[in-house]
């Protein structure tokens, strides 16, 4: 498999496709197509995520009021129960994230 090919088809919603996973650490590739965070809704996951962005554009908010706009290479660490939303991702071309969720 190759980390840039898209289905035929992309699917209304984003995709997430794990790669790889164990007890303490899941690998995953998502696709954004112009998705984001419902209004009002924020993210405060149980396990720590690094996300690089390797295709597109993205824009994330904390509950801080940082903004993090994000585009090709560009990458980041979110610890375990810190508060953020995705406020944008591109549409042409889809954002392709790789991310990886661990525990301490």
């Amino acid at each position: 498999m190759n980390i840039f090919q898209l289905p035929d088809k992309l699917p209304v919603e984003e995709l997430f496709e794990t790669l790889w996973k164990n007890e303490k650490l899941v690998i995953e590739r998502i696709i954004s197509t112009g998705q984001q965070s419902a209004p009002g809704f924020w993210y405060r996951q149980e396990k720590h995520e690094w996300v690089i962005l390797l295709q597109g554009e993205a824009t994330l908010s904390y509950e801080d009021k940082t903004i993090k706009n994000l585009t090709a290479g560009d990458y980041l660490y979110i610890p375990a129960g810190l508060a953020h939303r995705v406020e944008k991702t591109s549409q042409n071309p889809p954002c392709i994230w790789l991310a990886v969720h661990f525990n301490n």
